[in-house]
């Protein structure tokens, strides 16, 4: 059964008045936790939308990118979309619902606000208003600025993208701290390990562009051509 169909069963199974952050509470077993992770983004990604006041083209474009959404499917992330930009309740009801589901994958976060930044980014613009979403919910995360710096500094622009930002260290640490980052990085976001920890197929291909920025990064530090 495919993620999509998972979805609209999880949305069926909402009663008359509920709100989409019901699902968040429902969906918190280990299987279905895929299917929580791909309503999130789309459901904060809705959210953050409506902060800088209009949904783009190249934003639904994102979701296409982040997703693999087939023409089939995408009447289901409609559905989502839609459902959280009419729900009464604030992004940060949202955020702490699902900041409660992952509390034990901190990292399954961080793949979330990936996601988010990569819609964020999708039109070329960083609203200041999606700035400040973007640290409310990596605050109600539990994210650390550091590590929110490191995000920010590699799809923004505008910020420069330092090595040690990209690395989460620190800008003196030695090159066998810039090593050790590396190398927890590159194990942390192999194929495998975010399929183990439950990130839907569809969403894995962001790590793609994570690890191009990752071994640069490194390569930089180490001084090896890139």
């Amino acid at each position: 059964m495919s993620i999509w169909l998972r979805i609209s069963e999880a949305l069926s199974a909402l009663t008359s008045g509920e709100g989409l952050g019901a699902v968040f509470d429902r969906l918190r077993s280990p299987p279905e936790r895929s299917v929580a992770f791909t309503i999130a983004v789309i459901a904060l990604g809705a959210k953050m939308a409506k902060a800088d006041g209009l949904v783009t083209r190249d934003e639904v474009m994102a979701f296409r990118e982040v997703f693999q959404i087939a023409e089939g499917d995408t009447e289901g992330a409609a559905r989502v979309f839609n459902l959280a930009r009419q729900d009464v309740a604030g992004f940060d009801d949202y955020a702490r619902r699902i900041a409660s589901m992952f509390h034990d994958q901190p990292e399954m976060l961080c793949d979330l606000m990936e996601g988010l930044f990569h819609i964020a980014m999708a039109d070329g613009m960083y609203h200041p208003n999606e700035d400040a979403f973007l640290e409310d919910v990596a605050r109600i995360f539990g994210m650390s600025e550091t590590r929110f710096a490191a995000l920010k500094a590699r799809f923004v622009p505008d910020t420069s993208p330092l090595p040690h930002s990209v690395l989460g260290i620190a800008p003196n640490a030695t090159q066998e701290e810039a090593r050790a980052a590396w190398r927890k990085l590159v194990r942390d976001n192999h194929p495998d390990a975010l399929v183990a920890r439950g990130l839907p197929e569809e969403a894995i291909r962001m790590a793609e562009k994570r690890m191009i920025d990752i071994n640069r990064a490194w390569a930089t530090l180490s001084g090896k051509t890139a």
